[in-house]
């Protein structure tokens, strides 16, 4: 803001002696006027105007307040309506855009600011408002005019602004007389200039003499004298008046009004979601949010579910929810903060940068990498390091809860990052640890799957702000070592059932020993507890040999002496935390463990099959109730989060940390498979293992990744498969319109090669069928994780999921069958990575349309058959 200053063009206000007492404005001046009365603003507002458009400037009226209009139409002014309502981002981006669309030269003038007050309800966007357009005017050597009202703001924001602006102006009443003070003039002085002054009818008059001074400053302070009361953020006012309406005598009506303004403010803005809220949620709940909110704004969805179902559940039965549901102890980062870091590192520019198309995954990328590093604003810092000081040491997980997060119909699993923080050593470290977790979770709204996933739901224009949920971990300690005795996932809606005997009304569950980052994802070699609640002894494998194979071998702990999460194997752990709920959660094997007795060190070994807290405590009725009642409560099924406390009888409570509307295929309409299917024409068949309910999906194209071509590549080849296949995923323009079949050895979505294909989910998100198979010889292995992150995406994207074991009874399949088909059906695979021949050989690409292949399943019978029909030509053989 300091170069070539003095070149800059004086402007003139259009009254001749307020150009005097202000030297003139300069090209790239913002100037402010804090009026008590709005009328107060105008008066200055139409000279400028008249004096612009003599001198035939462009001139953009920015009407946005609830006053009357400021500037009324005419030559070389044009006014643009902007709506506030939409929130912060839809505002300070279309103001922003519109300024790049005007270029340089013009000049604005804008409503009052404090009229945004009444659509973002707190100071502290309005100061950021301000931040972000102020540089941006002076950088295209503009004159904007300015106007709030001091009493409606808080010191900080009004700090803010002076800080930021090039003119500030005061204009004051007294003893019937006009005053005017400069308070601001940057880069210009003169012996007078900040004094208060008297106006004349087109002069400007000093006050100097210092007893004139101090009868006007008396008189403005008695008019004033409510005003150091009011000077608090619009936000602290309005949940003060709350408090006040919280007394038994307030008038209901008035009570209401209030708490329903605060839902809007507060809780989101997606309708269903306030219906619940109305609901379940009363003035008093939502006082107790404030008093543990740092920043304003919205709290999340996440925060907003978690709250909802406690109080929906003590709605239903507060007597039987209050023994067995854990308070819970959670802080709240408003949303607002989150746009503050983005204008306090000056990164608006790069967000309008990665709002435009071209910019959407180019920009974010090097965005991602600032938003790891950014400075967190002072006040904030404040805030965190109170909050520190009542969680002393414990562990503190710091979870993502943006406002489309966890609503319905955009779950967002695990799109948006949580973090952990062992919060283990000096408050400085621990403070410092925390805030680069915040970092952490703020930088992933720019992560790949993040922007996918939006873009895919229509959100990508969209406001998406990230509040935070900082939650004390449930648990206890172990010697060094910190866990909850059990987590899980839980779904109101077994979706994947896999018996045809299964209820899927009742319910399903992923249980896990310590945290519960083993229920959420899908873990290379490691397995949580699938339980049915209707036949809890039930799962999914077919042997018990099985069972101990695809069981929980690894637990993930904090360990409070590295300070940071591990992952510990099973045994490890057992031998140094001799206090571990085994008794509960896990069975001795006894052939395994007699064989232990025969080696050094050996012990008993045990397998974290949860028998006993199934079979002998109330815990499975208890979990069943849950989410039938949270169900009944949003009228739609529920996927849930939560740990478990157990007592030394084994008697469980709960802590429920999230709940989110679930999304679900459902049965679907009813469909017939033929009784039988010539081998000539089937691709495959299963019964069981699969997931997407009653499917009759039309096939136009296969992409089959062979087994053992793939299992010859190199470790760099793998992943140049992975690429391949992402191409062809993001080649799909309509899903519909061309389905695609995609069958891969082991795992899609795996990190490790060795057992499958290290795609991401935005790699695959365009498919229609997913066909994970069995090749034991390579050892991938499908993973039936059912109920993860992974397997939500599927759901929620509609598309099918078959894993196929051809080694076993009641799975045929026949890849033979693609090989047979006329060589016009092989497509050669596109892109650079196709280049390799051993990349190429292993990704095979058919056209399958005209051979009516299709994909049907009966997920009452458990079966599912991909077959094509004779009559359209199937291959022989």
């Amino acid at each position: 803001m300091n170069a070539g200053f003095t070149d800059r063009e004086i402007v003139s206000t259009g009254i001749a002696g307020l150009d005097t007492v202000l030297d003139g404005l300069r090209i790239g001046d913002n100037l402010v006027w804090r009026v008590d009365d709005i009328d107060d603003y105008r008066r200055f507002v139409q000279p400028f105007v008249a004096a612009a458009s003599a001198q035939r400037r462009q001139i953009i009226y920015l009407r946005f307040g609830r006053h009357a209009p400021l500037v009324l139409p005419g030559p070389g002014v044009r006014t643009v309506t902007v709506d506030a309502t939409g929130g912060f981002e839809a505002f300070t981006r279309q103001v922003y855009q519109l300024i790049t669309d005007h270029g340089r030269g013009a000049f604005y003038i804008c409503d009052s600011l404090s009229d945004l007050l009444s659509a973002w309800a707190t100071d502290y966007m309005v100061g950021n408002f301000f931040r972000v357009v102020c540089p941006y005017l002076y950088e295209l050597d503009t004159v904007a005019y300015f106007a709030l009202q001091p009493q409606s703001h808080s010191h900080t924001t009004l700090s803010r602004i002076r800080e930021t602006t090039q003119v500030l102006i005061d204009v004051h009443h007294a003893r019937e007389e006009c005053h005017i003070q400069p308070v601001k003039v940057w880069r210009r002085q003169s012996p007078t200039m900040f004094l208060p002054h008297r106006q004349q009818g087109e002069c400007f008059v000093p006050v100097i003499d210092s007893s004139d001074a101090t009868h006007l400053q008396a008189a403005l302070e008695h008019r004033h004298q409510q005003a150091s009361q009011r000077q608090l953020d619009c936000w602290d006012r309005m949940f003060l008046e709350a408090t006040e309406a919280s007394a038994p005598t307030t008038d209901p009506v008035r009570r209401v009004a209030i708490l329903e303004h605060l839902l809007t403010v507060l809780i989101g803005r997606e309708e269903r979601i306030l219906q619940l809220a109305r609901r379940y949620l009363t003035l008093e709940d939502l006082l107790t949010v404030r008093a543990r909110m740092i920043g304003s704004g919205y709290i999340g969805g996440k925060a907003v579910g978690m709250l909802l179902a406690r109080q929906a559940l003590l709605h239903a039965d507060r007597e039987y929810w209050g023994r067995h549901l854990e308070p819970h102890d959670s802080f709240f980062l408003g949303s607002d903060v989150y746009y503050s870091y983005l204008v306090h590192n000056r990164w608006w520019p790069r967000i309008m940068r990665q709002r435009s198309p071209e910019g959407y995954f180019d920009e974010a990328r090097s965005l991602r990498e600032g938003m790891l590093r950014g400075e967190i604003p002072g006040e904030i810092r404040l805030e965190l390091e109170r909050m520190l000081d009542y969680f002393g040491q414990y562990p503190i997980l710091v979870r993502s809860s943006s406002l489309q997060e966890d609503g319905f119909g955009n779950a967002f699993a695990g799109k948006y990052e949580s973090v952990f923080r062992v919060n283990q050593g000096s408050p400085d470290r621990r403070l410092e640890e925390l805030e680069d977790a915040i970092r952490q979770v703020y930088a992933s709204t720019m992560s790949e799957d993040a922007l996918v996933y939006r873009q895919q739901r229509g959100l990508a224009q969209m406001e998406e702000p990230m509040a935070l949920l900082l939650q004390r971990v449930n648990g206890r300690y172990h010697g060094r070592y910190y866990l909850p005795d059990a987590a899980g996932v839980g779904v109101s809606r077994n979706t994947f059932a896999w018996d045809p005997d299964m209820d899927p009304e009742a319910g399903m569950l992923r249980l896990v020993l310590g945290l519960g980052t083993r229920a959420v994802d899908r873990i290379e070699g490691d397995h949580a507890c699938v339980v049915a609640l209707d036949q809890p002894h039930k799962r999914p494998y077919r042997e018990r040999s099985e069972t101990y194979r695809y069981s929980q071998h690894t637990v993930d702990v904090l360990d409070i002496l590295d300070n940071r999460p591990r992952s510990l194997p099973l045994r490890q752990l057992v031998q140094a935390a001799a206090e571990l709920p085994l008794r509960w959660v896990a069975e001795r094997d006894r052939e395994a463990s007699e064989r232990s007795r025969t080696l050094p060190g050996g012990g008993p070994v045990w397998r974290l099959t949860f028998t006993p807290l199934l079979r002998e405590t109330a815990f499975v009725p208890l979990m069943r109730r849950l989410l039938r009642e949270l169900e009944r409560a949003y009228a739609y099924p529920v996927d849930v989060e939560f740990t478990v406390h157990l007592a030394a009888d084994g008697l469980p409570s709960v802590n429920l940390v999230q709940c989110r509307p679930l999304q679900t295929l459902g049965e679907g309409q009813a469909v017939t498979l033929p009784d039988r299917v010539r081998s000539a024409s089937l691709l495959f068949e299963t019964r069981g293992r699969f997931m997407g309910g009653n499917i009759d999906q039309p096939i136009a194209r296969v992409v089959h990744i062979d087994g053992p071509r793939y299992s010859a590549l190199s470790v760099p080849q793998r992943f140049a498969v992975a690429r391949l296949v992402g191409q062809i995923n993001r080649a799909v323009a309509d899903r519909d319109a061309d389905p695609v079949l995609l069958i891969g050895p082991g795992r899609w979505g795996t990190s490790s090669p060795e057992l499958g294909i290290p795609i991401r989910f935005a790699d695959i998100n365009r498919v229609a069928v997913l066909v994970e198979v069995a090749e034991l010889g390579a050892g991938m292995i499908p993973d039936l994780s059912f109920g993860s992150h992974f397997f939500q995406d599927l759901v929620e994207s509609r598309i099918g999921y078959v894993a196929l074991f051809p080694q076993e009874s009641g799975t045929d399949f026949r890849p033979a069958w693609l090989d047979a088909l006329p060589g016009h059906c092989r497509l050669p695979p596109p892109g650079d990575e196709a280049r390799d021949p051993a990349v190429a050989a292993a990704v095979r690409v058919y056209d399958v349309r005209g051979r009516d292949l299709r994909v049907v399943a009966d997920v009452v019978r458990q079966h599912l058959l991909c077959y094509a029909n004779p009559a359209a030509g199937a291959p022989t053989g």
